[in-house]
Order: structure tokens, then C-alpha cells, then sequence
């Protein structure tokens, strides 16, 4: 696992995840993440942070192996509370936050983006939330700042994904890119945000989150309570079990 940091220009911050195969990321691997992007917050120096991410995919959720050898519920537990830790760094971060996305972003990847200030894609991305297959629930609350209601809900029913030329015709994509132009087209934007003065943007990202009509992280924290109810059950594992296993 490894998340690294970079300052590729004036008042920009690139948070990077890389964490193979697929970026489904372990308990500290959210912890970890959730530093790094306060860590860049913070610094008096930075004015954008770019999240970004190495490999095929930008994040396709929790490690649900991880899950799988746990016997109790200590990684289901740790999974929850690291998730609404990173989600939370990534809203709560005091400067805008641009997503650099590609490939699949599934599941705790729409829950980091659908916390960030703006998103560029590359023209492979997909957006979708898989939990009903993988026996859990939780990101509804995220996959609706990107979707309108109806379609958030046939989206998690479902399963399926949307395109990033889709999320672009909802006006949740800034920009959708050709896959080896995605960080460029993701820094200038940071650029361009980072020419702002540092102390009016941390005024401006406080105001926008002051004014959203949803509280992101006690919908989350609501929506991971089902998540654990479904554990309890026995649902969650029975599904669970048969991840990795389909034809």
C-alpha cells in the first residue's frame, strides 16, 4: 500500500493512491489516505489538491478479502470507520479538491469523489456502486451528488455503471480526457483554482459545505449502520462469499 504526495507546481498538492492490483483498498490503506489529504489541507502553502491514482483503475472499494479472512467483524468495523475517515478528509479538506479519475471507480472510489470539489476523467472511466454484490451497503449518499435521485437509485438497485461521458452530460464531470491526458487536463484545472488567493479559497470551500442541503457524513455514518445490520444477519457474509467466485 502507498499513498505519496507531490508538488508538481505553485500551491498544488498531488495525493497519490497505489495500492495493486486494483486500488481496493485495505483498513489502514483508507486511514492512510485520509492523512494524506489532511496533511495537504492543512499546509499554508497549498491552495488545490489533486487526488489522484497509479495503476488501470482509480479505486474499486474496500479489500474484500480482507473482509472474507476476518472471523469477526474487526475488518468490517475498520473498513466503515476508515471509509467515513477518507471521505471525510476529502470534503472537510480546507482547499478545493479536484478528482483525477480513470478506469473503474467503484464503490468507496464513489465515495472520495463524490466528496470532491470537481472531477476530470479519462474517457474509460466508469461510476458505479456494486455493494448489493458485495454484501454491503453505503455511498448512496455520494453517488446522488453525481446523479439525479432516481437514476442514483436504479444505479445501486442494479449494480450497473455510467460512463464518464454520461456524468459529463449531468454536469458532475468538469472534463472528460483521452486516458494519457488525464493529469494534465487535472493540473491545469488545479492550476488554475491555486491562482485564487489561499485564504479566500479555504473561505469558500467552508462556505460551499456550510450551504450543502445534505450532511454528508451523518448520511454515510446512517448508511453504514444497514451495512453492519446486514452483517449481524448473516446477508452480508452469504453475499460476500460468493465475490471472486462468479462464472
Amino acid at each position: 500500500m502507498s499513498v505519496s504526495t507531490a508538488c508538481p507546481s505553485d500551491g498544488v498538492r498531488v495525493v497519490t493512491v497505489d495500492h495493486p492490483p486494483v486500488n481496493a483498498l485495505p483498513v489502514q490503506g483508507w486511514y492512510d489516505l485520509a492523512d494524506a489529504v489532511r496533511a495537504a489541507g492543512r499546509d499554508p502553502g497549498v491552495r488545490c489538491v489533486v487526488l489522484a491514482a497509479a495503476g488501470r483503475g482509480f479505486n474499486a472499494g474496500v479489500d474484500i478479502k480482507e473482509l472474507q479472512r476476518d472471523t469477526g467483524y474487526e475488518a468490517l468495523i475498520g473498513a466503515n470507520r476508515g471509509c467515513a475517515e477518507a471521505f471525510a478528509a476529502v470534503y472537510a479538506c480546507e482547499v478545493p479538491v479536484v478528482a483525477a479519475v480513470q478506469g473503474f471507480c467503484l464503490g468507496g472510489g464513489i465515495g472520495l469523489v463524490g466528496n470532491a470539489d470537481a472531477i476530470v476523467a479519462s474517457e474509460d472511466a466508469v461510476f458505479g456502486l456494486p455493494e448489493l454484490d458485495r454484501g454491503a451497503l453505503g455511498a448512496a449518499t455520494h453517488l446522488a451528488r453525481l446523479v439525479p435521485q432516481h437514476l442514483m437509485r436504479t444505479l445501486y438497485y442494479t449494480s450497473r455503471t455510467v460512463t464518464a461521458a454520461e456524468l459529463l452530460a449531468h454536469g458532475s464531470v468538469w472534463r472528460v480526457v483521452p486516458a494519457l491526458e488525464l493529469m494534465e487536463a487535472a493540473l491545469d484545472l488545479a492550476a488554475e483554482i491555486a491562482t485564487k488567493d489561499g485564504h479566500l479559497l479555504r473561505l469558500a470551500k467552508a462556505a460551499l459545505n456550510g450551504i450543502d442541503p445534505v450532511d454528508v457524513q451523518h448520511s454515510y455514518r446512517f448508511e453504514q449502520g444497514f451495512t453492519f445490520e446486514a452483517n449481524l444477519a448473516g446477508t452480508a457474509s452469504r453475499v460476500r462469499d460468493t465475490f471472486g467466485k462468479e462464472a
